[in-house]
C-alpha cells in the first residue's frame, strides 16, 4: 500500500488580474502548504475504486465516486499512461471540503503520486505537472507540497522563497463559499483588472514575512467578505491573537489563516477560534 499526505494549501497572497480568452483569471501567488491535511492510499486492484472516510467526510457523501477529483486523477493518469491495472484509492478527509485550501486539489495531486509509485510509472514532473493542470489550476502546484510561486492561471511553477519558520492557524467559520460567485464578485467589482504582479521576498526572516504581506492582498476576499462578513470576523480574530505575525482569507475562502512562529501561539489561536463553533486547525509549514 502507498501512503500520501495531501496537505492543506494556504495562498500567502493571491493577486488576481484579468479573465483569460480560456476563461481561468491571470494570477500571482506564493502557495505554502501544512505538515497536516488528508490523507490518501492506493493499493493494487483490478480496477479503480475509491473509499471515503474521516471527519469530513460527510460532505462528499452525496458526491458519486465518479465525480470525485481523486477518481478523475486516477483515470486521467492511467489513459495517458497506457496503465491496464486498477487501484483501490482511500481517502481520510479531514480537511473542509470546497474551503479555500486546496482541499480537493490537494487529494488529487497525492492520489497522481500514490499511483505513479504504485504503477511504477515512468512519467517526468513537467510531464505529471501538465497533466494535473487538467485537473484544475491548483493541482500541479499542490504535487511538490513546498512553498512555490504561481503564475498563469495555476500552470507557471517556480520555486518559492525561503521563510523563516512558521506555524498556522487555519480557521474556517463553516460558511458556504463557492469559487465561481466570488470570481463573479471579483469581477463586477474590478472590470478592468491590472496584469497580477508578484512581490520579492528579500531574506527569509519574520520581519521580512511581514512586510511581504503588508505588500501584498488576497484580492478574492472582499467579493468573499461580501457573501459572508463572518470572514471578516474570522481574519480579525486571528489578527489580534499574541504572537500573529499576519492574518488573511486563503484562496477563494472561506477559511482563513494566521501565521505564527511558535506551536503554542498556533494552538492558542485554533483553541479560541473553537470557543467561536469554527472549525480549526494548528499546524507546522512545510518549508522544503
Amino acid at each position: 500500500m502507498i501512503c500520501e499526505t495531501a496537505p492543506a494549501k494556504i495562498n500567502l497572497y493571491l493577486h488576481v488580474g484579468p479573465a483569460r480568452p480560456d476563461g481561468l483569471h491571470a494570477l500571482c501567488s506564493l502557495f505554502v502548504f501544512t505538515e497536516d491535511g488528508d490523507s490518501v492510499s492506493a493499493e493494487e486492484a483490478s480496477d479503480i475504486s475509491l473509499t471515503v472516510g474521516g471527519p469530513a467526510a460527510g460532505a462528499l457523501a452525496d458526491l458519486p465516486p465518479e465525480e470525485n477529483l481523486i477518481w478523475k486523477a486516477a483515470e486521467l493518469l492511467r489513459a495517458e499512461c497506457g496503465v491496464s491495472k486498477g487501484a483501490a484509492i482511500t481517502l481520510e478527509k479531514k480537511l473542509p471540503v470546497a474551503a479555500g485550501i486546496g482541499g480537493g486539489s490537494a487529494d488529487a495531486a497525492a492520489a497522481l503520486r500514490a499511483l505513479v509509485k504504485l504503477w511504477e510509472l515512468d512519467i517526468d514532473d513537467a510531464a505529471l505537472a501538465k497533466l494535473a493542470f487538467r485537473l484544475g489550476a491548483d493541482v500541479p502546484a499542490c504535487l511538490s507540497g513546498v512553498p512555490v510561486n504561481v503564475a498563469g492561471a495555476g500552470e507557471v511553477l517556480s520555486p518559492g522563497p525561503a521563510l523563516p519558520s512558521l506555524w498556522a492557524c487555519l480557521v474556517n467559520p463553516g460558511v458556504d463559499m463557492p469559487t465561481g460567485p466570488v470570481f463573479s464578485g471579483f469581477d463586477a467589482a474590478n472590470p478592468l483588472p491590472a496584469a497580477p504582479a508578484a512581490p520579492t521576498l528579500g531574506e527569509a526572516s519574520y520581519d521580512a514575512l511581514k512586510q511581504l504581506m503588508v505588500q501584498t492582498r488576497n484580492d478574492l476576499q472582499p467579493a468573499a467578505e461580501a457573501r459572508a462578513p463572518e470572514i471578516a470576523a474570522v481574519v480579525a480574530m486571528l489578527g489580534q491573537s499574541d504572537g500573529a505575525l499576519a492574518a488573511r482569507m486563503s484562496g477563494s475562502g472561506a477559511t482563513c489563516f494566521g501565521l505564527f512562529a511558535t506551536q503554542a501561539d498556533a494552538e492558542r489561536a485554533a483553541s479560541k477560534a473553537r470557543m467561536f463553533g469554527w472549525w480549526a486547525m494548528a499546524s507546522r509549514l512545510i518549508l522544503g
